[in-house]
């Protein structure tokens, strides 16, 4: 057997197709590979109510979650840094103000605004009132992600992770970047279907690679040991920072640029195919 890896797997795009489902092969690759004596981390950025038990049951070693905002190792918290509550208020006030729809990640729930549900509605299932098909399709197979979110809550919270916004009508991104520029880190949403100019505030100088340098720390495992697997732009830092970075066949075209190398699609057997070419299954 090969000396011992770590494998950083990014949840939306790699280990999920674009349904949100996990292929059978990619199960089945975390599952040999943790038998085969290899560690295997969740690396995403979901908070942890957004990581579905359908999820959870392949097994993993831990989690790093919020893209780099919290640490867990098996049920344990490494560490855990959460926006505070005065620029969760700045948040909350402006996004109203300016009637963008958004939902705030908490480790306990995914919050939505007011309107966001009907608006996510029309995005991921079409015009329910009038299209038979988006109504059956919502009838009966509603969305994970639709379904998790708790609406008529205080959104003023002090365990929040991070915040998603979706495409706002009456300002642009620029300005929302530039509004938060000194408390957030605002990027474009990882999310297609949400919209180019929709996007996520994070805690500043959180990223998945400060997470991962963080944990090999605490476990004593040499970075040279590490394999990551992601699909988008906020992979990056990881890919950077770890040994070996692979790219999904439906990466995108910046994170394939400075990928060590490309595996097939999710739904192709990406993650399995690469796993077995490394001799790691």
């Amino acid at each position: 057997m090969t000396d011992r890896k770590i494998i950083f797997i990014d949840v939306d795009g790699t280990l999920c197709n674009d349904e949100g489902f996990v292929p059978e092969s990619a199960a089945i690759a975390v599952k040999e590979a943790r038998k085969n004596g290899h560690l295997v981390y969740l690396c995403t950025g979901r908070s942890k109510a957004e990581i579905y038990d359908y999820i959870m049951e392949i097994g993993f070693d831990g989690i790093i979650g919020a893209g780099g905002g919290f640490v867990e190792v098996g049920n344990k918290m490494l560490y855990h840094k959460k926006v505070s509550e005065e620029n969760v208020r700045h948040l909350v006030e402006f996004f109203n103000k300016h009637n963008v729809d958004f939902y705030i990640e908490s480790n306990g729930g995914l919050y939505a605004s007011k309107n966001l549900i009907p608006k996510l509605e029309k995005i991921l299932y079409g015009d329910i009132e009038n299209d038979p098909v988006a109504k059956n399709k919502k009838e009966n197979n509603p969305n994970h992600f639709i379904e998790a979110l708790i609406t008529g809550q205080d959104l003023y919270r002090d365990d929040v992770n991070k915040a998603c916004f979706l495409e706002p009508k009456e300002i642009s991104f620029e300005q929302i970047k530039e509004e938060f520029k000194n408390e957030f880190e605002v990027i474009h949403c990882t999310v297609p279907a949400f919209g180019e100019d929709s996007g996520e505030l994070g805690v500043p100088e959180v990223h998945k690679a400060t997470a991962i340098e963080v944990l090999l720390k605490h476990l004593s495992i040499d970075v040279k040991d590490t394999i990551a697997f992601g699909d988008g732009l906020n992979d990056i830092e990881m890919f950077e920072f770890c040994e070996l970075g692979i790219a999904m066949g439906n990466a995108k075209e910046g994170l394939k640029e400075i990928a060590d190398e490309i595996t097939d699609t999710h739904d192709e057997g990406g993650i399995y195919n690469s796993l077995k070419k490394h001799g790691l299954i």
